[in-house]
This record gives C-alpha cells, structure tokens and sequence, in this order.
C-alpha cells in the first residue's frame, strides 16, 4: 500500500509560481510511474502530466506544456510539480497518482489532493 500527499497549494496572482510535492510513504515509489491531474468542480478530473519511474520519459497535456515541469526523487520518494506563469484557469484541486503496471489510464494509488487558486 501506498499513501500519496500532496503539499504546496494555494493562492497566487496570475503569473505567479508554485511548486506542488507529492510524499509517498508505505513503499518506494521508485519503481512507480507518477502522475499529477487536477480537478474543478462540476468537470472531470483533467490530466496535467507523467512522469516516468526513472524520470527519462515525461509528458504534458497542451495546456499546461511550456509552463509546467514535473520532476521526481526515488531517493526521497517524492514526486514534485513546478507551475509558473499560472493563469486563473489553472486553479482547481490538484491531485499526483502513483501507477505499477504501466496501463495507459490506470493509476494504483491517489492522493488527497492540494489547492490551486490563481487570481487574476
């Protein structure tokens, strides 16, 4: 079993920064691919990002590439995700997910998800 959470939400002024940590404990995420989704209420949970188990293979959903960096430390068993120039349509409630098997939309383990508000 693996518990995710999520730390660094707030609220931040357009164009601002934040970075969002993701502290995994009961085993090593080591060999875990981690990803980050986010969520606003009324929609569907949108994903934002993954990253591989070994940090060689990441990907962005458009709307987030070019701003958003996600990056990961086995030896801290942590997965992060840096966010600058954010925009009012960044905020929502940001959730990083730890998967096994490799299987495109299967994810073992959520977290409970952080606060991303950002002002315009």
């Amino acid at each position: 079993q693996v518990e995710l959470v999520e730390s660094g939400g707030g609220l931040v002024q357009a164009g601002g920064s934040l970075r969002l940590s993701c502290a995994a404990s009961g085993r090593t995420i080591s060999t875990y691919r981690m990803g980050w989704f986010r969520q606003v209420p009324g929609k569907e949970r949108e994903f934002v990002g993954r990253i591989s188990w070994n940090g060689r293979f990441i990907s962005y959903a458009d709307s987030v590439r070019g701003r958003f960096a996600i990056s990961r430390d086995n030896a801290k068993n942590t997965a992060n995700l840096q966010m600058n120039n954010l925009k009012p349509e960044d905020t929502a409630v940001y959730y990083c997910a730890a998967d096994s098997t490799e299987v495109a939309g299967h994810w073992d383990y959520w977290g409970q998800g952080t606060q991303v508000t950002v002002s315009s």
